[in-house]
């Protein structure tokens, strides 16, 4: 019982965090936001926020690692063909990305940084490219007998690359939440479609 609590605690601060350099971000401008000023808008300490992001540009990346996690974990499941298993891990990174990072407006804030500031961009690509990589050898554990690792590497990249470009001019356009998410989804559905 102590053990949730606690972990409702640490989460409630992570999304703190998150929120007050959201709001810093948008207000101040990325480079003129220090950790410091995160740390004191969310009322803690900065070694509190160091516990939780390594780095100012982490916390625009704070649910990715869980959001990889599961997509891997739906690659795992019992799919039929490495499509349905990417189709299934698709579906859920994206249902984690607007439940989280589209609603709170971190998305549109990423997308714009990532254009602007090269930090951002270099941190998003290093992250993307490690998600990438688990979700490939999810993809190679559930079908050893049908993908080799750059069969699974180009299929992944492939499909993470078109959700993320097509996520990204969604943003850029200003569309709604809902309507990232949809775009989304057709992104992962013309990756995956068979023929193209």
């Amino acid at each position: 019982m102590v053990e949730g609590r606690r972990e409702r605690k640490k989460q409630l601060t992570r999304q703190a965090l998150v929120d007050a350099a959201v709001r810093l971000f948008t207000e101040r401008g990325f480079e003129r936001t220090t950790v410091a000023d995160i740390a004191e808008a969310a009322d803690v300490s900065t070694r509190t926020f160091f516990l939780h992001f390594a780095t100012k540009e982490d916390v625009l990346l704070a649910d990715v690692t869980e959001r990889v996690s599961g997509g891997a974990a739906a690659v795992l499941r019992d799919a039929a063909s490495p499509a349905e298993a990417l189709a299934a891990a698709a579906d859920v990174m994206i249902t984690d990305a607007w439940r989280g990072d589209l609603r709170t407006g971190a998305a549109g804030l990423r997308a714009r940084l990532v254009v602007d500031n090269p930090a951002v961009r270099a941190r998003l690509l290093q992250v993307g490219f490690a998600a990438q990589e688990g979700i490939a050898a999810a993809l190679v554990a559930a079908f050893p007998d049908q993908l080799d690792e750059v069969d699974a590497a180009a299929l992944v990249g492939a499909l993470m690359g078109a959700v993320a470009s097509a996520a990204v001019a969604a943003l850029r356009r200003g569309d709604p939440p809902d309507a990232v998410r949809d775009a989304m989804r057709r992104a992962a559905a013309l990756a995956l479609a068979p023929g193209r």
